[in-house]
């Protein structure tokens, strides 16, 4: 495996690239409610730019950052590779977060700017039942199977048209249009325009995505089993059950080295 990036740069990749998803989704979304009154149009084109655009940014940043922009899929990349030492650090999450939060806000600004929208104004979109917050535990669970489970089958290099496409058909199958995301959640009550959402309907929206990141996490385990030790982890063991040599070079089992 190639070495990381610093972590500055990830970080950085992390902050742009949610930021220009948040400015796909929020621009999208304006320019479709200017050209059409018609709902079912208006999402449509809405849903067509997020896959556009999502799978563009997972082509150009997932070679820096890994190509997050998502805290859910941060925090299950954390999970599932805390053992292994494939995931990133406690640290490298608690950079990670902020930065797409962060991103996801500019983003949100960033388009009512383009679109002569007031650059703050905190959405009226209410987005509170029951059934929403299902739709969000749904969608958040697939994306998070779909993301790891590619990975844990050696098909991680189709995740940009795989990622892209879940989540353009999200946008239709759940009653939330698929949100599935903390980050741009939060990014979206900032804008009153098509894409928002209300600020008093972000946290059940955040909870129902963090039950489905469980959801996620548990259906990966279920479906493809736990990934394999990291192959330093592997020859320690060994080490220990074999004579030792105490003149004997040893080899790096820090966990992380396998991703140096």
């Amino acid at each position: 495996m190639t070495d990381k990036a610093p972590l500055g740069r990830r970080v950085m990749a992390e902050l742009v690239g949610s930021a220009a998803l948040v400015a796909v989704v929020v621009g999208s979304g304006i320019q479709a409610t200017e050209l059409s009154q018609d709902v079912g149009v208006r999402l449509l084109a809405n849903s067509l730019a997020t896959v556009l655009g999502l799978g563009v940014l997972i082509l150009l940043l997932g070679p820096v950052s890994g190509a997050h922009f998502n805290p859910a899929v941060t925090l299950a990349a954390w999970w599932t590779g805390r053992r292994s030492g494939d995931g990133p650090t406690l640290r490298e999450v608690a950079a990670y977060v902020p930065a797409q939060t962060v991103g996801a806000i500019g983003g949100s600004v960033l388009a009512d700017a383009m679109f002569a929208e007031p650059l703050v104004r905190w959405s009226t979109h209410d987005r509170w039942a029951p059934h929403l917050w299902l739709g969000e535990v749904v969608a958040t669970a697939g994306l998070i199977l779909v993301v790891f489970g590619l990975a844990r089958t050696g098909r991680a290099h189709v995740a940009p048209a795989a990622v892209a496409s879940f989540i353009g058909a999200a946008y239709w199958f759940t009653s939330s249009t698929s949100f599935a995301n903390p980050a741009v959640t939060i990014g979206r009550a900032f804008t009153d325009t098509f894409a928002g959402i209300a600020p008093a309907s972000v946290p059940p929206f955040v909870a129902a995505q963090l039950a489905g990141l469980a959801v996620g996490v548990a259906l990966v385990a279920a479906l493809f089993g736990r990934p394999a030790p990291a192959r330093e982890d592997v020859l320690a063991a060994r080490d220990d059950h074999a004579p030792h040599d105490d003149h004997a070079p040893r080899g790096d089992h820090h966990p992380a080295a396998a991703a140096r």
